[in-house]
């Protein structure tokens, strides 16, 4: 994916996140990984936003949405004035309740065939970066290890001032992939195996990829 192309479909992201009605509220927008190294071209884009629950219910819009459209939980898991404005967009996951980060994803990134990984978790990109490595190391499960290396491009309703043209600039200096896991707690030999891992895992994906993850 062209650097360029990339940097602008972020700058979209956190326009939507920044003025549009989104399915959940966003408190966070980071990018992490090859973007933030700079590098042109990426293999994938990555990006990562953090989601705060909905702290009111509807119900009333959640039998409706049920009966229209056979998603359960609009109005609970997603808004339903997001619902309401964007129905083509809803999605549902596996139980048939619809999937924030699935509709996140419709809305945020609308050409499916991009290269361009979602990741969307309630914690903070600091936060889960550290519970992902845990949880992975424990299970020597590698390739589910969140690339640290990140930039904070939007947080509790403000845009950073800068992080945009930095990245346009490439003027983020970052250490290798094994050298920020060590710098997390890993070992090298562990740090290399991870890293191995994590770029095989990631070289599987094609278009656009979403994950939805709960700490």
């Amino acid at each position: 994916m062209d650097r360029d192309a990339a940097l602008d479909r972020v700058d979209a992201v956190v326009d939507a996140v920044e003025s549009e009605t989104l399915p959940v509220p966003v408190r966070e927008v980071w990018v992490y990984g090859d973007v933030a190294l700079g590098l042109d071209p990426l293999d994938r884009l990555d990006v990562y936003v953090t989601k705060d629950i909905l702290l009111r219910g509807d119900p009333d819009a959640a039998e409706a949405f049920e009966r229209s459209h056979g998603v359960k939980g609009v109005g609970k898991s997603v808004r339903a004035e997001w619902a309401r404005e964007h129905p083509d967009l809803l999605r549902a996951n596996a139980n048939g309740y619809a999937a924030p980060e699935k509709c996140l994803a419709a809305h945020l990134l609308p050409d499916d065939d991009e290269p361009v990984h979602l990741e969307v978790c309630n914690a903070s990109f600091e936060d889960n970066v550290t519970q992902r490595l845990k949880g992975a190391v424990a299970r020597e499960a590698y390739e589910q290890i969140l690339d640290p290396r990140g930039v904070c491009l939007y947080a509790d309703g403000q845009r950073s001032p800068d992080a945009m043209s930095k990245l346009r600039n490439s003027e983020f200096a970052f250490p290798t992939l094994s050298g920020a896991l060590e710098m997390l707690g890993l070992e090298g030999d562990e740090a290399e195996t991870a890293v191995e891992a994590m770029r095989a895992y990631r070289a599987e994906q094609t278009g656009t990829s979403v994950r939805g993850d709960v700490v």
